[in-house]
């Protein structure tokens, strides 16, 4: 298979000709053309990394052409042959978006130097694009799970506010997915291409959190010892993603609040001030609005933030979606850890519906990542679940859950594991006889 395709414009047969001989000794796979229309109509149909044209076509000239290629392959480059090379078609063509300008017969000797490095270029250029839509087509919303309607009504607002440049702000329960749903406005957004960037504002203290976000001069304290971009430089034309800004000092917010109104801010110990163009989208578990009554955070703040406000519901409020996410977790955990495909037994299933799942999608996942280590079959069942978890607090009530027989299970997989399976011991801390013990196990069916 070819390295790369290249296509020849050039109304003399010859040269296209020669060209083509010993472009294909190198590998390539090459297309002719003996005039503009024809170009442009392979180059519609193939997919192009490298373009050598002739500047003196009979129906248009190469470098005018530049433009019009480009917007056909954007990512081909563009070698222009000429008989009569001048400065000023030269620096036009570069200007166009030309890859090189070169004389025909003085340079014969560096076409192919000059083919090799534009089709180096072309296919990191191509690698590039196709890497760009694997992470957007990850972080889209068709991989955000959830089809119950208080989910579906968060994803229809977030598509319809990830178009533009407004400021989000996601509040929710912790571990509701406030994160995802800041990558997949991103990567729909027309940001997707630029830098998407999380900062944790409640990991660092105010001195290092500045510093991370902003950035610093050399000197401006001890332990600067240069110069320091901060996260919104890097963030620069795409996306900064603030989670948990309810934790972040006040004297923070209103540096935090000039950027939302001027685009401007000062790094530590500097007096020029930074400009940036960053999209903002913030998240927190908090009531902003009451934190600001209480003076704990800026009103102004908030009402910068909350342009779009989008609350996602915690899984108590979309209990239909437990499966899914269950299944999403266990493929994603089985493919991970090379197991084969697992399935849940109903009694599984159930026990994690009727979860009050405090800890939300975060505590979910936990919950199935341990379960899927222990499962010795390939099927998931309750015995891969904590002990606790089917009779704990946290639990919704359902009438298995209040069985005697159930509790008796519990209890003596309990024991039997405390002991390491040693069924005399069991049955002496039970306070049964060893043959009641063996009768029970093979009744609950305890493996």
């Amino acid at each position: 298979m070819s390295k790369a395709n290249i296509l020849i414009i050039d109304d003399e047969n010859d040269i296209r000709n020669l060209l083509s001989r010993i472009i294909k000794l190198e590998g390539y796979q090459v297309f002719q053309a003996e005039n503009a229309k024809r170009g442009f109509k392979i180059l519609k149909q193939e997919k192009i990394h490298v373009v050598i044209c002739d500047v003196k076509l009979p129906d248009g000239n190469g470098v005018e052409m530049v433009p019009k290629l480009k917007t056909i392959q954007p990512l081909s480059e563009i070698i222009l042959l000429t008989a009569f090379g001048t400065i000023s078609d030269g620096v036009t063509a570069m200007k166009n978006g030309a890859f090189d300008y070169i004389t025909k017969g003085d340079d014969n000797n560096k076409i192919i130097p000059l083919v090799n490095r534009a089709v180096d270029k072309a296919l990191l250029q191509f690698r590039v694009k196709e890497l760009e839509g694997k992470v957007s087509e990850r972080y889209s919303f068709a991989n955000v799970v959830g089809r119950s309607a208080p989910m579906q009504r968060a994803i229809e607002m977030a598509k319809k506010v990830a178009q533009t440049d407004t400021t989000v702000l996601l509040t929710g329960e912790t571990g509701t997915g406030k994160e995802v749903f800041a990558q997949a406005v991103h990567y729909e957004s027309q940001r997707k291409t630029q830098p998407f960037v999380a900062v944790n504002c409640s990991a660092l203290g105010k001195e290092i959190l500045e510093s991370e976000m902003f950035g610093h001069k050399s000197g401006s304290f001890t332990g600067a010892n240069r110069d320091k971009k901060g996260l919104f430089e890097e963030a620069n034309g795409g996306t900064i993603f603030l989670d948990e800004i309810g934790e972040m000092d006040l004297t923070l917010q209103a540096k935090l609040l000039r950027v939302l109104e001027t685009s401007t801010f000062l790094k530590v110990g500097d007096t020029k001030e930074t400009k940036v163009n960053v999209r903002v989208i913030a998240a927190t578990n908090r009531d902003l609005q009451k934190e600001s009554d209480a003076g704990n955070f800026r009103l102004d703040l908030y009402y910068r933030l909350s342009v779009f406000n989008i609350q996602l519901p915690s899984l108590q409020d979309r209990q239909s979606d437990i499966p899914l996410l269950a299944n999403h977790f266990i493929n994603m955990l089985t493919a991970k850890m090379n197991r084969k495909p697992m399935d849940m037994e109903p009694e599984f299933q159930v026990a994690l519906i009727n979860n009050k799942w405090k800890g939300n999608i975060r505590e979910l996942k936990n919950v199935i990542e341990r379960a899927v280590i222990l499962a010795s079959a390939d099927t998931l069942t309750t015995d891969c679940l904590p002990f606790d978890f089917l009779y704990s607090d946290n639990t919704r009530g359902s009438s298995n859950s209040f069985r005697l027989t159930e509790l008796e299970k519990i209890h003596i997989k309990k024991v039997l594991a405390y002991t390491n399976g040693n069924k005399t011991r069991t049955a002496e801390l039970l306070g049964i006889g060893v043959t009641t013990l063996y009768r029970k196990i093979e009744e609950y069916g305890i493996s």
